[in-house]
Formats: structure tokens, C-alpha cells, sequence
């Protein structure tokens, strides 16, 4: 179940970032085609890999599986920007922000 998910969100992820499977699996320090097997369905990563794919995205491992997050990777930014507001800022963002979702 989680493996095709895995695979694909890779994948999703990467396009969205604009960096070649190539190019990652060697910032991820592993041979060349590392990211190109995960992908393709011929490999899947170690536990410790994952964990490495999500730190090369900026994410967690918790965003990474979260089917429902598109943009991972911008949710977690917003989410330590939130983390600095007061509780007055905090609730004035959060009511925009249900405005727009109402709106979608």
C-alpha cells in the first residue's frame, strides 16, 4: 500500500522541487541512479533513507505521508512561520485563512 505511495511521492516531490533524480541521489550521497530505482519502482528506500529524502525536502516524515498535502514542503514553511506570531496575529491569520479555504 505505502510502497507505490512512496515511489510516487518522490517523484511528485522532486518535480516540484525542479532537481533531476540524478542530482538528488548524489546530494543524498548514494550512486547516481539511487532516486531513478526508488522511482521506477525497482528499489525502495531504507528507513533511514526516507528519513534522508524528507530532511533533502525540508519536510517531515508525517508531511511526506500526509496524502491530503499537496505542497508539503510550503506547508512546512508557513507552519514555522505561524510558530513565531503572537496569539492575536496567530487568530487573525488563522480566520483569513479559513475565508479562503471557505471560498475554494
Amino acid at each position: 500500500m505505502y510502497d507505490e505511495f512512496t515511489q510516487n511521492r518522490i517523484a511528485e516531490l522532486r518535480m516540484q522541487t525542479k532537481v533531476s533524480a540524478r542530482d538528488m541521489s548524489l546530494t543524498l550521497g548514494q550512486n547516481e541512479s539511487y532516486i531513478n530505482k526508488i522511482e521506477n519502482k525497482k528499489a525502495l528506500p531504507s528507513l533511514h533513507g526516507l528519513f534522508c529524502i524528507c530532511s533533502f525536502f525540508h519536510i517531515t516524515p508525517q508531511l511526506f505521508f500526509d496524502e491530503r498535502s499537496l505542497y508539503p514542503a510550503q506547508l512546512w514553511e508557513i507552519m514555522e512561520d505561524l510558530k513565531k506570531l503572537d496569539p492575536d496575529t496567530l487568530a487573525y491569520v488563522a480566520a483569513i485563512i479559513r475565508e479562503l479555504a471557505r471560498r475554494k
